[in-house]
């Protein structure tokens, strides 16, 4: 791997920003730069102080006038789900049953999951997105193929087996032993290998029956270092279903906790119908809710209430949820997310937008040491933002004076087109 200087306008959170004058929240560099070394960030600052840095004859690569930001995180997306995207269905259930379960049984072919793999990493990247936490299907071979892929691109990717034995086509179901075996296979295979980590993956209580949560927190408890990713209260027939399968559960939330699997490594995907409860549960344990906004107004499933849970001290992270998301990328995701809090009555910055795209899914996936930020020693894995990259934003743009006012205008406005370039680990990447 070659030494580079990225030049550009550098843009690294340091924690959630509490205001939208919380200048303390974020490094800025008008004119910024990054060292780049053995794929990680050797240094950061401005160009002159970083340059007095690097080795003679570095390699200098300009990104003015440029945004220099860590690669977007997505920490709920499914990856069979690709071809599920933009289906029409009146709400989950029957999303599922209709389009999402006939899908992922493709995913039983290993020459099906492989080409999959390659258009799934291809999609991330050309929007920008450099880590994310997949679902693959019931079958090893899908995760087998996730992470080849994953470690023959250098991505830093958390992924799982899903666990179902239940309430699904009987093609697509394992059971509670051989999802245990299954996992603890892929765990073996690929946990650690390249830059590959496995998350225990139940699909959510509906899928699986006691004694398969029983086999998942079996998992969580041999294997504390690893993420927790399933559903949580998406939906309101969902929910009703769900404690009729658990009757002795005084609430969705408390199945997850009966079984072990409510930790400070828990994805908790939507989590949008919560009691006080619930949240108080949630709260305790350190688990994390995953907010899904173009999923929740595609499937009509409910308004995250993002005022709320932070209130009840709860942690949150942003995803697309592809494919009952609408959009891969996380630009849109903001935007939506943004709307939705809109009609709540809770503005967000974009400043906390941005944050929570990059250090705060960094932090809530437990990786914020590693990426999501700019700061040196961590993984080179940087994206340049172009909020003039269409004819609409670039007339937006001449009125621009502001960060503020740049960052809003990416994600009102912004796309896959507003990736400039993408890095992994140092390396520049094609997203064409």
């Amino acid at each position: 791997m070659n030494d580079r200087l990225l030049r550009g306008r550098t843009l690294s959170f340091v924690r959630r920003p509490e205001a939208r004058d919380d200048h303390a929240s974020y490094v800025f560099e008008e004119d910024g730069a990054l060292l780049l070394a053995d794929g990680r960030i050797m240094a950061a600052g401005s160009y002159d102080e970083v340059l007095g840095k690097a080795p003679a004859g570095v390699e200098v690569i300009d990104h003015r006038p440029h945004l220099l930001m860590a690669g977007f995180i997505d920490p709920h997306i499914h990856f069979p789900q690709m071809q599920v995207t933009a289906s029409y269905a009146a709400n989950l259930l029957e999303w599922l049953n209709t389009y999402t379960f006939v899908e992922e049984q493709r995913f039983a072919d290993l020459a099906h999951a492989e080409r999959f793999a390659t258009l799934f990493f291809d999609e991330l990247l050309r929007n920008g997105t450099t880590t994310a936490a997949a679902y693959c299907s019931v079958h090893k071979g899908s995760a087998d193929a996730y992470f080849a892929e994953a470690a023959r691109r250098n991505l830093l990717m958390i992924g799982g087996k899903v666990m179902m034995d239940r309430n699904a086509p009987e093609a697509l179901t394992d059971t509670a032993r051989s999802g245990y075996d299954d996992t603890k296979s892929v765990i073996s295979d690929w946990h650690g290998r390249a830059r590959n980590n496995v998350a225990i993956t139940p699909r959510f209580a509906i899928t699986s029956t006691p004694a398969q949560l029983e086999a998942a927190g079996a998992l969580a408890r041999e294997h504390p270092d690893l993420l927790i990713q399933t559903h949580l209260s998406e939906n309101d027939a969902e929910i009703a279903y769900t404690l009729e399968l658990y009757p002795e559960a005084t609430d969705y939330t408390d199945i997850y906790s009966r079984y072990g699997l409510l930790t400070d490594k828990a994805l908790l995907g939507h989590a949008i119908h919560l009691s006080d409860r619930e949240m108080a549960a949630i709260a305790e344990a350190d688990a994390v809710a995953v907010h899904c906004p173009t999923s929740n107004l595609f499937l009509g499933s409910g308004l995250f209430d993002l005022q709320r849970i932070r209130r009840s001290g709860v942690r949150t992270a942003m995803a697309t949820d592809i494919g009952g998301g609408s959009s891969y990328s996380m630009l849109r995701t903001l935007d939506e997310a943004y709307k939705i809090q809109q009609l709540r009555g809770f503005r967000v910055s974009p400043l906390e937008s941005f944050w929570q795209a990059t250090r705060g899914n960094g932090e809530a996936l437990g990786l914020a040491g590693r990426i999501g930020t700019l700061e040196p020693g961590t993984d080179a894995d940087i994206i340049a933002l172009d909020a003039a990259a269409t004819p609409a934003m670039a007339i937006r743009m001449e009125t621009v004076t502001t960060l503020e006012e740049e960052l809003f205008l990416l994600q009102t406005l912004g796309d896959d087109r507003s990736i400039s370039k993408v890095y992994v680990a140092g390396e520049p990447v094609s997203t064409e």
